[in-house]
């Protein structure tokens, strides 16, 4: 330090005789002083001018808020000087100092580092629900210090966009938990850029307003719970529940979820329902809650047809798509009531009298109507209510709307396996055979998994399981393509390791035609191709990638057979050697996907045993068997995979003489197909 003015011993107490050819890092606090000089040092850098927040410690031992301006002096010798210019931060505002340090609001400045340099008494009392309200600290987003509505920011990165850009943030509602997780309150935060002189930012101020109690705390802790219960799965049904489920009794008394027929494709459409001059079908229950047991408010049960006068409130809305809202339930003669006895008389009979109807409205389209009532709560709806019910069925709608959306999508790429695959299989006089498929419990879970059985000439039966790597309607059509191949390239009386080997040249030049790139990684199949001959009784098999079938021997022995490895389809690599295996009359042959076998807690090695330890144990017919396996291997759990399972039992032999192999022998592995690397 080479000056100082009087001014400067006026601000901070140090008389110039103090202060002179000493460090001015003096005047930080010990705690942060490292920090704070290696942060301006890298935001200063080659700047001629900045600006910025600090705390000062002035002599007497106290805290100075200070505002400091920097220019950059060139001096003779050619080094580098600093004229620093430093005002209080409080300056000219010394008769608004009470207001400003008792104020129940919490008041907060962070410089431009987001480093807090100073906070009033009333943020200090918070500091158990705002980590970041201390001095020295930083606003950091791993403290959590998230924002309702905006879960994927937080408090940190929204005062970054502030400093960056300047938008203030006005009145935004938080729910916070203290450290001791004892306590729980609601606050509302707004907070504002600080610039100097010519305009650059130099640092943020933020007010925080505990509003727990309030009528903005109950609306705001209620939408929290309605972003964590409501559309909590892609059902329908589950979604519209919970919005009831939720709004009782901490809204409403009663309250019903009704939508209309562009959101249940499943159900009977309304307009073939009778209709009278009085009274139409409108909507359909799907949602209801009420505080009193056996939903005495209630005329229609789940999944009924919802009839209301056309002149009712309940049309209004469904039309216009604005809530219909009596604060005071007129029950009175004269209203479109008397053209609706029964409901009526369930009004008078529940003592109902406030109401609320809400559209559901979702990206432009209105899915229904939400009703709220209050029947023992003696306090009529108001408008915060309001638009608390209509808060509430934004969000249900949207969440309806994806529902909605899925449930399409599934029953379209559904709709497009079952049409893909076969319809009804048959093994002729070879083999008898039964299958099962089972779609993904997740979104577009439909995927590419098949199966399949092409007679062949001379009696022979080819047996095929495959399947396409990812979900939705892309994999299954997808599958539907491969599916066709193979029955055609069978036609041609191929061997197993052949026809892998052209199917997979196919689906690289189908991918090189899509991509015009090469081989794709996107597509890829794993396959496994069976022949079996009844004449001879051997089935020769080969594999793409896919797991190895089991084999059931007529006294109930299981093995997998050992098949030569082979990569799958879709990567042109494709060395395939087939297996050739004698069965006697009366052998099982079991054919599956990974899906049945591979989970997230058990690897296919695991999955696989649990399969042979489950085929020692049932027995037929072949319908009972597959049945016995899905529910032993899936059961109810929710599976992320689909699966594919074809079981064929091997029929007696057409030729005299004795077999030449028994099951058991060792099998005889003929290379076909090979190609180079």
């Amino acid at each position: 330090m080479i000056g100082w003015s009087q001014a400067a011993e006026e601000l901070l107490g140090y008389r110039a005789e103090d202060i002179l050819h000493h460090s001015s890092s003096a005047f930080l606090r010990p705690t942060d002083r490292g920090d704070r000089i290696s942060a301006w040092l890298r935001s200063i850098g080659d700047e001629e001018y900045w600006s910025t927040f600090a705390e000062a410690c002035h002599r007497d031992g106290g805290e100075v808020l200070l505002h400091l301006q920097g220019s950059r002096l060139s001096n003779s010798d050619g080094t580098t000087s600093w004229l620093l210019s430093a005002t209080s931060a409080a300056a000219g505002l010394s008769a608004l100092e009470p207001l400003v340090s008792q104020s129940p609001v919490g008041m907060c400045f962070w410089d431009s580092e987001l480093r807090c340099v100073w906070l009033n008494e009333s943020a200090k009392r918070l500091q158990d629900f705002f980590s970041h309200h201390q001095l020295g600290s930083l606003l950091c987003p791993d403290r959590g210090d998230g924002l309702p509505g905006n879960s994927d920011d937080s408090l940190a990165t929204a005062m970054q966009q502030i400093f960056f850009d300047g938008s203030p943030m006005i009145g935004r509602k938080v729910l916070r938990t203290s450290a001791g997780r004892s306590e729980k309150r609601t606050f509302s935060i707004s907070a504002f850029r600080l610039e100097g002189l010519d305009g650059s930012p130099v640092g943020l101020c933020a007010y925080v307003t505990d509003i727990t109690g309030s009528g903005v705390g109950r609306r705001l802790k209620l939408l929290i719970e309605a972003g964590a219960r409501i559309g909590s799965t892609l059902d329908i049904e589950k979604t519209a529940q919970e919005l009831a489920d939720l709004a009782v009794p901490a809204l409403a008394d009663y309250v019903t979820v009704d939508l209309a027929d562009s959101v249940l494709p499943d159900s009977e459409p309304l307009q073939r329902l009778d209709s009278t001059a009085l009274s139409i079908p409108i909507v359909r229950r799907v949602g209801v809650a009420s505080i009193h047991p056996g939903l005495p408010e209630s005329l229609w049960r789940l999944g009924d047809a919802v009839f209301a006068p056309p002149a009712s409130p309940f049309t209004k809305v469904l039309s216009s798509g604005r809530p219909h809202f009596e604060s005071v339930l007129d029950a009175s003669r004269g209203t479109w009531l008397d053209l609706d006895p029964t409901r009526l008389e369930i009004i008078h009979r529940t003592g109902m009298h406030t109401l609320m109807i809400v559209p559901l409205k979702a990206r432009g389209e209105i899915l229904g109507i939400t009703v709220f009532v209050r029947t023992s709560n003696p306090s009529p709806f108001t408008a915060d209510d309001l638009m608390l019910a209509e808060d509430l069925a934004s969000r249900a709608a949207l969440s309806l709307d994806n529902a909605r959306r899925y449930t399409h999508e599934r029953a379209t790429a559904l709709a497009l396996q079952h049409r893909l695959l076969p319809r009804k299989l048959s093994g002729g006089n070879a083999v008898e055979v039964a299958s099962r498929y089972l779609p993904a419990d997740v979104r577009d879970g439909v995927g590419g998994d098949w199966f399949d059985t092409i007679p062949l000439a001379g009696g022979r039966i080819a047996l095929v399981v495959g399947d396409v790597a990812g979900h939705g309607i892309n994999a299954a059509a997808t599958m539907g393509q491969l599916r066709t191949a193979v029955r055609t390239l069978a036609i041609m009386d191929l061997s197993p390791g052949e026809l892998l080997a052209r199917l997979d040249d196919m689906v690289v030049l189908n991918e090189q035609d899509s991509c015009g790139d090469g081989p794709s990684a996107e597509v890829l199949v794993t396959c496994l191709y069976a022949v079996y001959d009844p004449a001879s009784q051997e089935c020769t098999m080969a594999t793409a990638g896919h797991p190895p079938p089991a084999v059931i021997d007529p006294s109930g022995d299981v093995f997998f057979a050992d098949l030569p490895k082979g990569p799958p389809l879709g990567l042109g690599l494709g060395t395939y050697e087939s297996l050739q295996l004698r069965l006697a009359a009366g052998t099982l042959i079991v054919l599956y996907t990974d899906g049945l076998i591979e989970t997230r807690e058990a690897d296919i090695e695991a999955g696989m045993e649990r399969l042979r330890t489950t085929l020692t144990r049932v027995a037929p017919p072949l319908e009972q068997l597959c049945t016995s396996v899905i529910d032993a291997l899936v059961g109810r759990s929710s599976h992320e995979d689909d699966i594919a399972l074809l079981v064929a039992r091997t029929g007696p032999t057409r030729v005299s003489g004795p077999l030449h192999e028994a099951v058991g022998r060792k099998p005889t592995c003929l290379p076909e197909g090979k190609r180079s690397m």
